[in-house]
């Protein structure tokens, strides 16, 4: 079982009627986990416009006129020429290249906010801090912001609400009158817009973007959006070992990932290398769909085993208004898509299209291949 218990204050928007807050000693317990109709949400947010409260998300950020250069030299993704209003999603690895953070970032008039879970987020403010030496940037904790999010092909219709002409495109961002931005992610679907706000006017936003429309919806219908497109939750997803090319995020900003394949020198870029270039990782991000029957749920870190052997892990696990039970499981890539599975007391089968396509030939091996002749 994974500890991810943190210590968040509740979200105002708990006392929204008919709201469920998260299990308690869950990474989301200090938000709703849905409103009384969990996929009447999902279907919300995947048809309609819903709003989702992640107010529990870690807020950051740094200042200076070195922001972007420093940060570059420090994280694997490639942010010196970020533009302002930009985003992109970033990592921080450990020398042997496996992930200790991953988080988002936005530079909006002078300033680069990151927001990532609630329990890595002091630990990355710290390693920041650590980072900085000469740099003219200046890390610092933002707890007077918060998000939420909105989901949803309707989104579209709360653009006079939301006091836009029209909404920004993936990565972009675009200030709010008041205070804070608004921000285009490409998950976890492709309509996903998230509000970083003052915390102060969270209450107030949420009465102004419900009141034109968009539907309630808890961080269970975020979720379930989120696995069925397999975008990993670090924590939930990944464990102490997981690198990058494990977990789907190798790739530059257009191609909405977290690791950029040809930027400077970084720490664990040796094994982003060494894995791109000569081999494979040991294990694939996959979707699971698990057998609605069983007695009960599998957990975050249970083992996913073939023929009573141990393959894998399983991450988050979520009821689908579509797909019924399904998971994210990191399982070891040698495993074929129709291989029967078991998680806990149920019974699991690898979603066909969700295995990485990895025969791609890598550079590294078709030049060693050429100095032997082959």
């Amino acid at each position: 079982m994974v500890d991810v218990s943190v210590d968040v204050v509740p979200s105002p928007i708990l006392s929204v009627s008919g709201a469920v807050p998260g299990t308690p000693g869950s990474p989301d317990a200090a938000v709703a986990w849905h409103y009384g109709d969990p996929f009447g949400e999902q279907k919300a947010a995947a048809e309609r416009v819903a709003i989702v409260d992640r107010s529990h998300r870690f807020v950051l950020n740094i200042t200076g006129a070195e922001r972007l250069s420093w940060l570059h030299t420090i994280t694997s993704q490639h942010v010196a020429n970020l533009g302002d209003r930009q985003s992109a999603e970033n990592l921080d690895l450990d020398l042997n290249g496996r992930v200790l953070h991953h988080f988002v970032l936005t530079d909006l008039d002078a300033t680069v906010w990151i927001d990532t879970e609630a329990d890595r987020g002091p630990e990355l403010l710290s390693f920041l801090s650590k980072m900085v030496f000469w740099a003219d940037a200046k890390p610092a904790e933002a707890s007077d912001h918060a998000m939420l999010s909105l989901l949803g092909p309707r989104v579209t219709a709360l653009t006079e609400t939301l006091g836009l002409d029209e909404l920004p495109g993936v990565y972009e961002a675009v200030p709010l009158e008041g205070g804070g931005f608004l921000r285009r992610m490409p998950w976890p679907s492709a309509d996903s817009f998230d509000l970083i706000v003052p915390r102060e006017r969270l209450a107030a936003w949420w009465s102004r973007l419900t009141e034109a429309g968009a539907e309630p919806a808890g961080m269970w219908a975020f979720e379930a959006l989120r696995v069925a497109a397999v975008r990993p939750r670090i924590g939930l997803d990944t464990d102490e070992r997981t690198i990058p090319h494990e977990a789907r995020w190798i790739g530059g900003v257009t191609e909405f990932g977290a690791v950029h394949l040809d930027k400077g020198c970084y720490r664990g870029q040796e094994t982003v290398a060494r894995v791109h270039n000569l081999g494979k990782p040991p294990r694939n991000l996959v979707l699971l769909h698990l057998d609605g029957s069983a007695d009960e749920r599998p957990a975050a870190g249970d083992d996913v085993t073939a023929g009573g052997r141990t393959i894998g892990r399983v991450g988050t696990v979520i009821d689908h208004y579509e797909f019924g039970p399904i998971a994210l499981a990191l399982v070891k890539r040698s495993i074929p898509a129709d291989t029967p599975l078991t998680v806990g007391s149920a019974a699991a089968a690898i979603d066909p299209d969700s295995v990485p396509d990895d025969d791609t030939p890598q550079a590294g091996r078709l030049a060693i291949d050429r100095l032997r002749g082959r």
